[in-house]
């Protein structure tokens, strides 16, 4: 059993960074810094990090929704700098490419989490109100504790943000703090 495990959702540039194609605000570059701490906090600790990587197939149907982003294998896709460069050659970093909002949607990460077997989930990521929040949902719905930082996660929409750490708290019951 793993005492803690650090979820990481799509800190990747196309949405953190200003030129990315599906940039998410001043709001999502602030929360940087924390994230940066934490992934810091679990290298130090030995401690698994999991980056969750939102990876699109040119042609994905998501596009009718949302401008083309994060194309598989393309620079925009990739973790940002200051996270990648934490964990170059940490053996305990682990890599979820995804293609939905959710992590587990098509991807190993339950079969990562069963082996773990972790007391506890913390959360990171963006964009809160979509792929963090759908994420928590299969979490919670797996019955892990989840522990939501407030400080480090952040969305495009103010609102559906705050909407977003409400849900996860009194409807889910992750602990948002």
């Amino acid at each position: 059993m793993t005492e803690r495990v650090l979820l990481v959702v799509d800190m990747l540039n196309d949405f953190i960074r200003r030129d990315g194609a599906l940039y998410c605000g001043e709001s999502a570059e602030a929360i940087v810094p924390f994230v940066e701490g934490k992934v810091k906090e679990f290298v130090s600790l030995g401690l698994p990090v999991i980056f969750i990587i939102d990876a699109h197939d040119p042609q994905d149907l998501e596009f009718k929704r949302f401008p083309p982003h994060c194309i598989y294998g393309s620079e925009g896709s990739e973790v940002i700098k200051e996270l990648k460069s934490l964990v170059e050659e940490y053996s305990f970093a682990i890599r979820v490419p995804k293609s939905r909002f959710s992590g587990f949607f098509r991807t190993n990460l339950n079969a990562i989490l069963k082996d773990l077997d972790p007391k506890k989930i913390e959360v990171v990521g963006v964009c809160t109100h979509i792929c963090v929040l759908y994420t928590v949902e299969e979490l919670c719905n797996r019955d892990y504790e989840v522990v939501v930082h407030k400080s480090g996660v952040a969305s495009f929409d103010q609102e559906a943000h705050s909407w977003a750490l409400r849900q996860m708290e009194e409807v889910l019951g992750a602990s948002v703090c």
